[in-house]
């Protein structure tokens, strides 16, 4: 069957037959829809009589509220789909009740509609697609030529395939309670399914507005993989995206915090925050200051943690943006820029990273697993060497007072001239710097010699040095500064003030991922990093042109 970038889920059965069918039914919707897939409540909702049926309001009960987490938690399953659970016809009970004659504009407007609806025959009734087709139409907007689908999923035996006929739900199920303006706060990066659920609640209980607190800046500082956090204004986007497609009749306020309270503390018209397991502690505080600032306790509203059924070793049991970014390690962050100066063979890698970064531990594994590697550190050393290209230029441009007994360059000596000494330093680089480029150039010559396909350039200052334009694709090392600081201390012997000093000369992290294609991280175990490298390499080699 086709697949669609966006898709639209009618689920019609009864919210207590629905629950145990919601994994077939996703696994059979993730088939055909590859993108954004929008799900659409209404229980009891029939597609076989000769009126057109409308969409109805559903009371937001306990019950609904289970169904939806449960979607999203079973929607976990298919890491491609990016699942959104329409809140426009979910009504809180204490609101007057509104027209649903409108029809909702989609961020992703839906190529295809499906449904859980089955008819007596099992076929795909024209009569009933074309039912579909107008409620979809009726609800929101939908791409011009919709297509239909009844889905038919394989359900297990006790799930209720061979039910009675449908009838009028039942929502005498608890209502939840709601509140006039909500706030929540988070880091929300790369929105997955526990974000999900929880801005679905806050959704659910607001009435008004809900107030986002958004982390960044020094609130991000101590989050595993910090370097590969989106943006903020990416990261509201996102957010402000997935809300307003949920439910658009709500106000949303999005502000940056740079402490663990913002306006949580000092709004008065806020009625309730919404927390999770492991920020109620959280939530407890903020009541604590507000009452300090005079202001009313909020409610706390508490969601459970979504157990993440893939998550695999060094990586949080629970749903989380950490482990999410933990899998992007090795992978193709940004497409390589083609340049048509650069030959396609070898397919040149600039592998690059701070002091301690653990940089060529990286480039050993990946000459292991058949690449050529260019050590272009040694390659600077020969080049300062008696006889090397730039040792004469050194010489003349910094004195023979740096020079040994034996001829040998002091390279202590020749640091401790350009340190801290802008001019002296660019000078130095514009002697070395080409000189090892040219250096580097015949090496690469040398791997197309020994028929290389890849060929890895061993590069600390790959970027500072502007040889990129000599790479496919630049890779960087990246570990936390406390962790590059434990090592540059134990293995050179310096003090923290003088491991600080060196990392504090160059790139930051965040600079060299912003100008990398794939980035990698050796913070644990030598087999931990292995495996990183050995899903870079194969995804490599899935990218690398034929001869």
């Amino acid at each position: 069957m086709s697949v669609f970038h966006s898709g639209l889920l009618v689920l019609t059965a009864p919210l207590s037959a629905l629950s145990p069918r919601l994994v077939p039914i996703l696994a059979s919707a993730s088939r055909i829809v590859e993108d954004t897939l929008y799900i659409h409540l209404q229980p009891g909702l029939s597609l076989t009589g000769s009126s057109q049926p409308k969409s109805t309001y559903v009371p937001a009960t306990r019950e609904v509220y289970n169904v939806i987490n449960k979607l999203y938690a079973d929607a976990d399953a298919h890491g491609h789909l990016d699942v959104r659970v329409l809140l426009t016809n979910i009504r809180n009970q204490s609101l007057a009740p509104q027209s649903l004659s409108s029809v909702q504009n989609l961020s992703h407007p839906p190529e295809v509609v499906l449904t859980d609806f089955q008819t007596s025959d099992g076929g795909q009734y024209n009569p009933v697609k074309q039912q579909l087709e107008r409620y979809a139409t009726s609800c929101y907007s939908c791409w011009p030529n919709l297509i239909s689908v009844l889905l038919y999923p394989d359900y297990e035996p006790g799930t209720g395939e061979g039910e009675q006929p449908l009838q009028k739900p039942d929502w005498d199920g608890m209502s939840l309670h709601s509140y006039g303006d909500i706030v929540v706060g988070g880091t929300f990066d790369r929105l997955h399914n526990a974000h999900k659920i929880l801005l679905s609640t806050c959704c659910m209980l607001a009435e008004n507005r809900l107030l986002l607190g958004i982390s960044d800046k020094n609130l991000l500082e101590n989050k595993l993989l910090k370097e590969l956090i989106q943006p903020y204004e990416k990261r509201v986007e996102k957010l402000c995206e997935f809300l307003v497609d949920i439910k658009p009749s709500l106000r949303y306020d999005t502000v940056p915090l740079l402490d663990p309270y913002g306006p949580s503390i000092t709004d008065p018209d806020l009625k309730c925050i919404v927390v999770s397991e492991e920020t109620r502690k959280g939530g407890v505080a903020v009541n604590k200051k507000r009452l300090e600032n005079g202001l009313p306790e909020l409610a706390l509203h508490e969601i459970p943690l979504v157990k993440d059924l893939r998550h695999s070793e060094n990586e949080e049991e629970k749903i989380s943006s950490s482990s999410l970014r933990h899998r992007l390690l090795g992978t193709l962050l940004q497409p390589p820029q083609k340049d048509l100066d650069l030959p396609s063979c070898p397919y040149v890698i600039g592998l690059t990273g701070g002091t301690g970064s653990g940089k060529s531990s990286i480039a050993r594994h990946l000459e292991h697993l058949g690449a050529y590697l260019v050590d272009v550190d040694r390659l600077g050393h020969e080049a300062y060497a008696p006889g090397g290209p730039a040792y004469e230029q050194v010489v003349e441009a910094f004195g023979a007072d740096l020079l040994n007994e034996d001829g040998t360059i002091n390279r202590k000596v020749l640091g401790a001239k350009v340190f801290g000494n802008q001019e002296q330093l660019k000078s130095l680089t514009d002697i070395v710097w080409p000189v090892i480029a040219q250096m580097v150039k015949k090496q690469i010559n040398e791997a197309v010699v020994q028929g290389k396909a890849v060929c890895v350039l061993d590069a600390a200052v790959l970027l500072e040095a502007g040889w990129s334009d000599m790479v496919h694709e630049v890779w960087t090392a990246i570990i936390p500064e406390t962790e590059a600081l434990s090592r540059i201390m134990a293995r050179d012997g310096l003090s923290e003030e003088a491991a600080r000093s060196r990392l504090q000369s160059q790139l930051t992290n965040s600079q060299r991922v912003e100008q990398s294609h794939v980035v990698l991280c050796t913070l644990w175990e030598p087999e931990v990093t292995h495996r990183q490298v050995e899903k870079a390499w194969a995804l490599l080699q899935q990218r690398i042109p034929p001869d």
